[in-house]
């Protein structure tokens, strides 16, 4: 799964969808539908930080008479 911490927020949201698809069907057998879960688990948890990370960012924006003039790091970045 460590290929997920490599994966855009874009491309890990298609991955969880198809993942989706497929347990949605019906047609995946028991053990298959664990690591189904298991992945798309992970894939959640990847998204939930890409989505963090990014509120974080848009927060820091300093403004100045309401234009954009730079931004302030988040902590832990």
């Amino acid at each position: 799964m460590s290929d997920i911490a490599a994966m855009s927020f874009e491309d890990a949201m298609k991955a969880l969808e198809d993942l989706v698809r497929q347990l949605e069907s019906g047609n995946v057998e028991l053990e298959k539908s664990i690591a189904l879960y298991e992945r798309g688990a992970a894939l959640k948890a990847h998204c939930e930080k890409k989505l963090n990370e990014a509120e974080e960012k848009v927060q820091k924006i300093t403004l100045a008479a309401g234009q954009p003039v730079g931004t302030t790091p988040a902590e832990g970045l």
